[in-house]
């Protein structure tokens, strides 16, 4: 077993789940950093009709770096938008129909802070994926911590260097396969085989 550290994400992408799922993986969620910008911690990554397509969830600018006390913004009706483009997206996808009433959910929680929401949207994914996969939370910031550091590893700006291979997308047909989107986009196309594609991705 090797211990692993992993920033907490909005929907994940694929490739945080393989690390995240990984048996040989004692995970330790990162719960005492600043909160870093333009990361997933607040997007995720799914499959529109013209490609990729991020959705932001939008914070409160009030000075605190903290990303525990991070506090998302409702002024703007986000929940509602981020479901609304997930449908526009998925409902033709095989297994959309199956998910709805579970990831729905998510979108009706009304947390104060990303953190928790991030985390109760990670039950609810577990749920889904039928996976118990236990972690902890660190307790402490440290710059070099025990175990791997997995906190810079995910970026919404680059090319993932994660390999896996291509399935069937619901947009593939006319634009190509797109890799390591959001766990969602996972989900819908290949329903409960999940799984097993998410243990078969590579470094």
């Amino acid at each position: 077993m090797q211990n692993i550290l992993l920033p907490v994400f909005y929907l994940p992408p694929v490739s945080w789940f393989s690390e995240f799922l990984n048996d040989e993986n004692e995970i330790s969620l990162e719960q005492s950093e600043n909160f870093p910008k333009q990361t997933y911690r607040n997007r995720c990554n799914i499959y529109g009709a013209n490609g990729k397509l991020s959705l932001i969830i939008p914070i409160n600018h009030n000075g605190n770096r903290d990303y525990k006390s991070i506090e998302m913004s409702y002024r703007e009706n986000w929940p509602n938008l981020h479901w609304k483009s997930i449908k526009t997206a998925y409902q033709s996808s095989p297994y959309f129909e199956y998910y709805e009433d579970k990831l729905v959910k998510i979108f009706e929680m009304r947390e104060k802070f990303l953190f928790d929401f991030n985390l109760k949207s990670l039950e609810t994914i577990q749920q889904i994926l039928k996976t118990e996969k236990a972690y902890s939370l660190n307790t402490e910031y440290r710059k070099i911590p025990e175990g791997v550091d997995f906190r810079d590893s995910f970026s919404a700006k680059k090319e993932s260097e994660y390999e896996a291979e291509e399935y069937y997308q619901t947009f593939s047909d006319k634009l190509g396969f797109i890799k390591d989107l959001s766990i969602i986009d996972l989900l819908c196309n290949k329903g409960p085989e999940s799984v097993t594609y998410i243990r078969n991705v590579n470094k």
